[in-house]
């Protein structure tokens, strides 16, 4: 059973859409994107521009479906779809449950009202070693002694933890980590505090422009963000890419559903490979498959033998 993988903020590198094989339906997203943007996509993805929480969450809305729709052209259709993040918009669409222009206008707001609300100062930090539980004690401890609150923002894995906060409190935090045992304490590269309560009154105004996007039941499985569970209504979809800002995602039990539901390939959509390690570190009896590190005229073909 194939199942696709969309990152989330964090994975995007300068370049990245210009990398995207010279494939007729690539090219012809691309086009799609830039008419609905109003603006040329290619300049989106310079290292300056993807300074900019829009044009990151974009570009990598842009990938994501422009992946899918060169394997619906090779004929391959994934039976389930999950994205972390801003993913979860790619994956919405992979399985038609938000039409691509859609989407693009609904990042675009998404991504104006966190950048708005968080111009500066905030962020995240990867932390690797430590459990979800010893986490928790840590952001506890950490708020008895400083006023600014550290969360958990992503759960990637049992051991590889994303926090949110300001960035002072995150320089006090890794290093608070890395003190009780963490094997690494990395800041992301992502300007915003995603996935946290702090984005409260933003979830809310995208709440409120949602009304107006038409959404569809899927037609094929869509795994949620929040509950990190397969979401069969229109309206359920909505919520969760509206409000996933503002709660933990929950990738690893999304990704551990998708197992159990019978995924067994996995194909993450460009830019990098994140997604596709850990599913290889945790399920090494899945085939998971990175897109941009196989060439074009061999995903296709790659992907069919793995599903025999």
């Amino acid at each position: 059973m194939l199942a696709y993988l969309f990152p989330g903020q964090g994975a995007q590198s300068a370049g990245f859409l210009h990398r995207l094989p010279a494939h007729a339906a690539i090219q012809d997203t691309l086009a799609e994107a830039s008419h609905v943007l109003s603006t040329d996509v290619l300049t989106l993805d310079t290292a300056e521009a993807l300074r900019s929480t829009v044009a990151v969450q974009l570009t990598l809305v842009i990938a994501g479906v422009a992946m899918t729709r060169h394997l619906a052209a090779e004929g391959l259709f994934a039976e389930m779809s999950a994205g972390l993040s801003i993913g979860a918009y790619a994956a919405a669409v992979s399985c038609e449950a938000l039409a691509f222009a859609d989407a693009l206008r609904m990042a675009k707001k998404r991504a104006e009202l966190m950048e708005s609300a968080y111009p500066g100062g905030y962020g995240l930090s990867a932390i690797s070693g430590l459990t979800e539980h010893e986490i928790e004690t840590l952001t506890r401890e950490a708020t008895k002694v400083s006023a600014e609150r550290v969360y958990i923002g992503n759960v990637n894995a049992p051991r590889q933890i994303v926090v949110a906060g300001s960035d002072s409190a995150l320089e006090a935090f890794n290093e608070r980590a890395l003190a009780a045992g963490a094997r690494k304490a990395k800041r992301l590269d992502v300007s915003v505090p995603s996935h946290c309560e702090l984005l409260a009154h933003a979830s809310d105004e995208l709440l409120a422009y949602s009304a107006g996007v038409p959404f569809r039941a899927p037609r094929s499985t869509y795994i949620g963000n929040r509950g990190a569970r397969p979401l069969h209504t229109a309206d359920a979809i909505r919520d969760d890419l509206v409000t996933n800002m503002r709660h933990t995602v929950r990738w690893f039990d999304a990704l551990s559903v998708m197992i159990e539901m019978g995924a067994t390939v996995l194909v993450e959509a460009p830019p990098g490979q994140v997604l596709t390690d850990i599913a290889s570190d945790a399920y090494p009896e899945v085939h998971a498959l990175a897109s941009s590190t196989i060439a074009q005229d061999k995903l296709a073909e790659t992907i069919r033998r793995r599903l025999v």
